[in-house]
């Protein structure tokens, strides 16, 4: 299928231009990216990793520079949905979404604070808004006005890095870094609406394993699941994997092979896509869940995800597909419940028929009404407005088994881009006065003791500045990079 080997070469030579404009902040940046976009949907996907690999160290040396660090992220976002494997660029693309997004999140709050009213497109940000938002950020204000002007950029290449599987994987590895990162998306969700599929991205990202019980037989399993956006999904996955004799051999009817194909990697078939169900789905903990619902609703009881199979109360047909398409969805029972493990678990649980689905008619001589609510039909687990302090958790790397690299390093060859242009970047000047740059993936460092700036430091100290516990500190390189922000904010150097 890629025989053109002069595409192949053009692509190589178009990337490697841009890294080194990426890392030299050149004029003609924008032009290598639209060239690279241009020709990858033209290469194999081999060449695509290849790519990945050498951009990731440009990619965490040009995060400063606000406006190429984000246009990189976009491009290998893009990559990814070529098909190209996240890898270590999908995190830290999500690292940077963490920083730039708590600014944007601030800006947020200061434009609330100044008067309110239609937030400015991300696009559209002007000086005249960050003017505005000095009286609540002072001299943060650069920071959180910028963190607002790249954040669809970033909301946009976070979607394709989260739908990669090894990325959902590392995410769910560290627990910290996700509530921080899935608070930010939240806050920005609220305002801008392409950050609601992240966030149900995020929300997928943190259920792996399950315990199921079922309660006709009295049977338990542990099941891993992974890709699956809403128990609609769950749901059926789980009739395919536990229903009759293909499955382990639970009563009912098993689910059309077509239904199970459209809620792992296919398309749903116009001829077969109305779905029925065989259970209700309620929670360990005694209340209802439903399909409408996402695994991560499913509550947890004694450290684990317990979902019950309860009898039907209300048939009710759905039609088959993927909450979200381009994601496959896969389930797998890793084992059943021994009897004793079964029957205590069994002993904790809420009793049989004491919870029915919400609209299910009510049983003759049924006395009173449960006076539990059910949980919330599909609607994300709300979550308080960004911290003022950085994210405190790092991602961690990629584990090995996921980043499937082949047995012999070299079987694609060497990598045909030079990473030499990280040597590049501009060296920050080293001036006591300047903050580390926001790295919450690196312990935070002392300075050397350097010697005090003989003229006197105007204004309060930085830590009093207003705003300043809004926001992570203004990254190195901001006063001097012309390409920190876009044309009104810095003028290009002079030629010459």
């Amino acid at each position: 299928m890629w025989k053109d080997f002069g595409v192949t070469e053009e692509f190589r030579a178009a990337f490697q231009r841009v890294l080194d404009t990426a890392a030299a902040q050149a004029p003609d940046f924008p032009e290598a990216v639209h060239d690279v976009f241009r020709l990858s949907t033209q290469v194999p996907p081999e060449e695509l990793g290849h790519a990945m690999e050498a951009l990731s160290p440009v990619l965490s040396d040009c995060e400063p520079v606000a406006g190429i660090a984000a246009d990189l992220s976009v491009l290998a976002g893009a990559l990814v949905e070529s098909g190209a494997p996240a890898g270590q660029v999908g995190l830290e693309v999500l690292r940077q979404l963490g920083s730039y997004g708590q600014a944007a999140v601030a800006f947020m709050h200061a434009w609330d604070k100044t008067g309110g009213g239609r937030l400015p497109e991300p696009g559209e940000t002007s000086g005249e808004q960050e003017k505005r938002v000095e009286g609540v950020l002072g001299e943060n204000a650069p920071l959180a006005t910028i963190g607002w002007w790249t954040s669809l950029r970033y909301g946009l290449a976070a979607k394709a890095m989260v739908s990669d599987a090894s990325v959902r994987a590392a995410l769910r590895a560290d627990a910290g870094a996700l509530e921080g990162l899935t608070q930010i998306v939240h806050a920005l969700s609220t305002r801008l609406h392409e950050f609601v599929e992240l966030g149900e991205l995020l929300r997928m990202a943190e259920v792996e394993y399950l315990l199921v019980l079922d309660r006709v037989s009295w049977r338990g399993f542990r099941v891993r699941i992974d890709g699956v956006g809403d128990n609609f999904q769950l749901h059926t996955l789980l009739a395919d994997a536990l229903v009759g004799k293909e499955g382990r051999r639970l009563d009912g009817n098993r689910p059309d092979p077509r239904w199970t194909a459209a809620y792992l990697d296919g398309v749903a078939d116009p001829l077969a896509d109305v779905v029925t169900g065989e259970w209700d789905l309620v929670g360990g903990n005694g209340e209802w869940v439903g399909n409408e619902a996402e695994p991560a609703d499913i509550p947890v009881v004694d450290g684990e995800r317990v979902l019950v199979l309860e009898p039907q109360s209300l048939t009710r047909p759905w039609r088959a597909g993927r909450r979200h398409p381009h994601i496959p969805g896969s389930l797998q029972v890793v084992g059943e419940l021994a009897v004793d493990e079964a029957t205590a678990w069994w002993s904790r649980m809420h009793p049989a028929g004491s919870v029915r689905h919400p609209h299910a008619p009510r049983i003759e001589n049924e006395e009173g009404e449960d006076p539990r609510p059910p949980l919330h039909f599909g609607v994300a687990a709300h979550f308080a407005e960004a911290d003022s302090g950085p994210i405190p958790v790092p991602f961690a790397a990629l584990p090995p088994e996921l980043t499937d690299p082949p047995a012999d390093p070299d079987a694609f060859g060497p990598s045909p881009f030079s990473t030499h242009a990280e040597a590049h970047v501009p060296a920050p000047t080293e001036d006591p006065s300047t903050p580390e740059p926001f790295l919450p993936d690196r312990e935070p460092t002392r300075r050397a003791e350097q010697e005090p700036d003989p003229g006197p430091t105007p204004g309060p100290a930085a830590e009093d500045a207003p705003g300043a516990s809004l926001l992570p500190p203004m990254p190195e390189g901001v006063a001097d990079s012309w390409s920190w922000g876009p044309t009104w904010k810095w003028p290009p150097p002079p030629e010459g």
